[in-house]
């Protein structure tokens, strides 16, 4: 029964995160063409084209690209697997650094010169959010006392509290993960990107399809770093931590429609200024103050 048990808890966790991934995403289509005037598409448009790429033959020229695309979205998946399991956060961040390096590696296995550019961004845009997403996890251990994901469901008080600048952090390399603009240095979801589709530029069909289903995953472990500072063992901090979640959502969509995109250089400065100065002012007062 207990195994039987977690196996249809992981089933429930990849069809809610596939369903609510693609929503997500439907959602920001559906609001990016609200505000730019256009009529935009459906809400289920990203199923849809998964669906449709999927029927597709693909005509990737290296077979390794496909065999990494396909690791890539195993690991993402396997991230969030782990991550809605209750388990530790430090194998939860070494598993999606991993998806990501198989992802780089996909990129660079391709003949094309957009993609080759768009990979080496990629790898540039790794270099920007992955030190603040590791200085969340020492976060949640210097204010919780351990790493696993599960202790926050036995907290009183949320950790927000305690990490309010790692928070604000956090909230600005989500720009990073989730490849918004002024960030979106490697590719793009919406049609503002002079590399064509950067590192996706040569993938279609089933590697397209692929590679959009772990975008779903993606924004999903992204905020599911954002829910975390908010969630306890009180039953209604579920609803304030996904109002959160939703809300952030919202000012990634805003701030990828108000913005251009900047240079690597500047991004790249930023976001370590960002997490360096936040990380110090939140472990001093932490140091200070304790949890």
């Amino acid at each position: 029964m207990t195994l039987l048990y977690g196996f249809l808890r992981v089933l429930a966790i990849l069809a809610g995160s596939v369903l609510v991934g693609g929503l997500l995403t439907g959602f920001d289509r559906v609001l990016s063409a609200k505000m730019q005037r256009r009529k935009g598409p459906p809400l289920l448009q990203p199923f849809y084209d998964v669906i449709k790429l999927a029927q597709k033959s693909s005509t990737t020229v290296n077979f390794a690209t496909r065999f990494y695309i396909t690791l890539s979205m195993i690991f993402t998946v396997f991230t969030v697997v782990l991550f809605l399991m209750g388990a530790d956060l430090l194998l939860c961040i070494f598993a999606f650094t991993l998806a990501e390096i198989f992802f780089v590696v996909a990129g660079y296995s391709s003949y094309s010169p957009y993609s080759f550019i768009g990979t080496e961004r990629e790898l540039i845009q790794i270099m920007c959010y992955e030190p603040m997403i590791l200085i969340v996890a020492f976060g949640f251990y210097k204010a919780t006392g351990s790493f696993s994901a599960i202790t926050l469901f036995t907290l009183d008080k949320p950790v927000i509290f305690s990490l309010p600048f790692i928070f604000i952090g956090m909230l600005y390399v989500l720009t990073f993960k989730l490849r918004k603009s002024p960030f979106d240095l490697s590719m793009s979801h919406h049609g503002h990107q002079e590399l064509v589709k950067g590192i996706t530029t040569e993938l279609t069909g089933i590697c397209m399809a692929m590679v959009e289903v772990t975008h779903w995953f993606e924004t999903v472990f992204a905020l599911g770093l954002v829910y975390i500072f908010f969630v306890t063992a009180h039953l209604y901090s579920h609803f304030i931590a996904a109002g959160v979640c939703l809300a952030a959502f919202l000012l990634e969509i805003v701030i990828d429609n108000a913005f251009a995109r900047v240079k690597w250089r500047p991004a790249l400065a930023m976001s370590w200024v960002v997490a360096g100065a936040t990380a110090l002012l939140n472990f001093l007062i932490l140091g200070m103050f304790g949890g």
